[in-house]
């Protein structure tokens, strides 16, 4: 296990990310130690499934059919209200 300080390993960062691939690294700032882990990415974020399309989605509306609905409906409550 290395021990540095925080100073050191921003002074060196490269270095001691290199280094835990191997071995433990700690980080020392006043009363406290952080631990580098190093780990493959996929381990912390396991690629998502890709969902096929279904029926809600083969039924959605396009952004610009939405607006144009939307107008619609907001100008007809308006006439109505006046």
């Amino acid at each position: 296990m290395t021990l540095v300080s925080s100073k050191e390993f921003i002074s060196n960062e490269g270095k001691y990310f290199d280094l835990a691939l191997d071995e433990d690294v700690c980080i020392q700032r006043g009363d406290y130690m952080f631990r580098l882990v190093s780990r493959p990415i996929e381990e912390q974020y396991p690629p998502q499934p890709f969902l096929e399309p279904d029926d809600d989605l083969r039924s959605a509306i396009t952004g610009t059919e939405l607006k144009k609905r939307m107008k619609a409906s907001i100008s007809y409550f308006f006439a109505k209200k006046q």
